[in-house]
């Protein structure tokens, strides 16, 4: 059975829900126990495990703070979407190895994501703006 548009939105809503909570283990209970998670440029590279994941999601949740992610636009097909959105929030720690100063920061997410049958994120594939980040906390 093909995954509908508004299960894969609520998905993705409630992922970014978590995020936005810094909710690590809510974080994880949306994702597929085979997940490739692959934050594109991300040192480490690829995490394959919700063991890798968490600490993706430690790191992320001590450099950034109060964030909210506003999608702009979602392209379907079957059991996956691409979500563009914009985040907005603050930097407190070292996001991609800049000091963000506690500043407030935006910056654009394009997300590539597959589902599994049941609906859990199977592959998360994202990719950020880092110009805009740079440019706002250099």
């Amino acid at each position: 059975m093909a995954l509908t548009r508004a299960a894969m939105d609520r998905k993705m809503d409630e992922h970014f829900g978590y995020e936005a909570a810094d909710d690590v283990e809510g974080v994880l209970g949306t994702l597929a126990p085979d997940v490739e998670h692959d934050i594109v440029g991300w040192p480490p590279g690829p995490a394959r495990s919700h063991e890798d994941v968490r600490r993706f999601y430690e790191t992320l949740f001590a450099d950034l703070a109060d964030g909210h992610v506003r999608s702009v636009r979602r392209l379907y097909g079957e059991r996956f979407l691409v979500d563009e959105s914009v985040w907005s929030g603050r930097a407190p720690g070292k996001p991609f190895g800049i000091d963000g100063k506690n500043r407030p920061l935006e910056f654009r997410l394009l997300h590539v994501v597959e589902f599994t049958e049941q609906g859990a994120i199977r592959r998360e594939n994202v990719w950020i703006d880092l110009a805009a980040i740079q440019r706002q906390l250099a």
